[in-house]
């Protein structure tokens, strides 16, 4: 008998292999595997999406903190982190069907997506493909200006910067978004993870992201949309209440851009005011 369970047992394991699924994996729209992380129990869940050459570790102090109370999933888009490399075309929408896949395996709902940087475009787009899971959406320093959003200049302007040298130009642009006085070896853990990305990846994102329509899109969801940002770069508050009448900002003056790991404590008590006042 113990003979026959040990033999089951590996039987499974090959199984597994051969299909290439594994317990915290799924496989988006196009095939390629998306890993994440779920931990913890309560509602709402808090899904954490990171941004541009970015993975899941961005998340690390707000996992600690909210898996007392909340389920907590942490997804690695396609090409970052320990997620499938073998997609074509990173675009925004590509990005919201890898969060979508997750969320419907997990069959989660009560969903509040929280996205940094330009995975907050990514959450708007999730909620889109699976609305009826999703109860708010926050942006990580993002949403400074949903009528501007990301336009052609500032395009070519990003990939200017990094093609001729992606690691050099990556680390450049990563400190640039930290103020002078900021952590430095925060700084240097995040310049040095984001340059050692996949240079071909992170420009193709790059291509993609003007071409996402942020007011078409934001238009078209009926949940409340926040901003928990920095005074880093300037916001248009008047100017998003046009396109999201629910639009809110939760500010963190004196930091970057990468709010979470700056002041942690911070963010973590604006995104628990978020979830208070949905209650």
């Amino acid at each position: 008998m113990k003979k026959l369970l040990i033999v089951l047992v590996l039987l499974a394991l090959v199984l597994a292999g051969c299909s290439g699924e594994y317990e915290n994996q799924v496989r988006s729209f196009d095939g390629v595997k998306i890993s994440y992380d779920v931990q913890g129990e309560g509602q709402p869940v808090l899904v954490f999406v990171h941004g541009w050459s970015c993975s899941k570790e961005y998340w690390k102090q707000q996992v600690a903190h909210f898996t007392k109370k909340h389920k907590v999933v942490t997804i690695d888009l396609a090409g970052h982190g320990q997620s499938g490399l073998s997609r074509k075309d990173y675009t925004i929408e590509a990005f919201g069907k890898d969060v979508a896949s997750v969320a419907e395996k997990l069959d989660l709902n009560k969903i509040i997506l929280v996205g940094h940087s330009i995975g907050g475009l990514v959450v708007v787009e999730a909620a889109r493909q699976v609305p009826e899971r999703v109860v708010c959406l926050v942006g990580a320093d993002e949403f400074h200006d949903i009528e501007k959003g990301f336009s052609e200049e500032d395009v070519k302007g990003l990939i200017a910067m990094i093609e001729p040298d992606f690691v050099k130009g990556t680390q450049s642009f990563v400190r640039g978004m930290f103020p002078p006085d900021a952590d430095p070896e925060l700084v240097e853990w995040v310049a040095d993870r984001m340059s050692s990305a996949d240079p071909e990846i992170g420009i193709n994102a790059f291509r993609n992201l003007g071409n996402y329509d942020l007011k078409s899109a934001v238009g078209q969801i009926e949940i409340p949309l926040y901003s928990i940002s920095s005074d880093f770069w300037p916001m248009n508050l008047e100017g998003n209440k046009k396109y999201v009448k629910s639009f809110k900002l939760k500010l963190m003056p004196g930091i970057g851009h990468f709010v979470m790991l700056e002041d942690p404590e911070k963010f973590n008590k604006l995104l628990e005011e978020v979830i208070k006042e949905l209650e």
